[in-house]
């Protein structure tokens, strides 16, 4: 079976249990080969924020890139994927991409996305919002992204941080058309009390 290539993007910025949830999850999805690259502030954010060294986050990637190799495969619209996931998404990284500037890798590989009209997921943690970052948010959605927000639902009724990251994880999954349950669905939670 061919895999299907999914690209991971971790940018500096508060959220990186979201990241580590997503690309432990997607390695039990078995039809996905995932490309990751990860800016130099995310790999700071992750040693401060998840206790986690780069190389274990590494590991849960099939493929590694460095976010200064503007050659790598990724950075090319005839290397075909799923599309891309940036998750977290900073501020700085979601006006590049609103903007097309391709600095890096990851923006790089987020403009190629765009541009082959596949699906690009933004995941911005960012609170509050400031208007510079609502106007590149709704730029990068008439690109085509999606943008979606780290804000989990509750209606599943978490218990623990976990099952907050699941929620996440699962709409990622699900705008990928990724078959992985992950989290409850609204209408499948027993006893839901509103």
């Amino acid at each position: 079976m061919k895999r299907k290539r999914l690209v991971v993007g971790l940018s500096g910025a508060s959220g990186m249990p979201y990241a580590i949830d997503l690309l432990q999850t997607l390695q039990r999805v078995p039809e996905v080969e995932v490309h990751l690259v990860m800016t130099p502030g995310a790999k700071r954010v992750l040693v401060e924020e998840a206790g986690q060294s780069v190389e274990a986050v590494e590991a849960l990637a099939h493929v590694v890139h460095r976010s200064s190799d503007l050659g790598a495969a990724i950075a090319s619209g005839s290397f075909r994927t799923l599309g891309m996931v940036v998750v977290p998404c900073s501020a700085t990284t979601l006006a590049k991409i609103a903007h097309g500037l391709a600095d890096n890798l990851l923006t790089r590989a987020a403009y190629v996305t765009l541009k082959e009209r596949r699906p690009l997921v933004l995941v911005p943690r960012e609170a509050p919002l400031p208007l510079p970052s609502l106007e590149a948010m709704v730029k990068a959605a008439q690109a085509g992204a999606t943008i979606l927000p780290a804000a989990p639902g509750f209606y599943h009724k978490p218990r623990r941080i976990e099952d907050l990251l699941a929620f996440l994880t699962q709409r990622v999954l699900d705008l990928f058309g990724l078959e992985y349950e992950r989290a409850p669905r609204w209408g499948e939670v027993e006893e839901l009390e509103l």
